[in-house]
């Protein structure tokens, strides 16, 4: 399976829009268009086809976390 089909599915599963990929990206502070995000969610066969790099879907499941259960919080160290 292809970071392409994990990116697919996930979208699926989570019902988010291009514009919601785009905020929990921006949540990590990686910038992606909706054109970049078109390209990846394209068939292999389709000239503007763009397979998804590792470190986009790695930002993305790390933006996602932050997204579902918030921002890490520091454990207090006034011990």
């Amino acid at each position: 399976m292809s970071n392409n089909d994990i990116m697919k599915k996930l979208r699926v599963a989570l019902k988010f829009t291009d514009d919601d990929i785009v905020e929990v990206l921006a949540l990590v502070d990686f910038r992606v268009t909706k054109t970049e995000l078109g390209a990846i969610f394209r068939k292999e066969d389709h000239p503007n086809f763009k397979p998804c790099g590792d470190q986009l879907l790695r930002n993305f499941l790390n933006g996602l976390i932050i997204y579902k259960r918030g921002p890490k919080t520091r454990p207090n160290s006034n011990i």
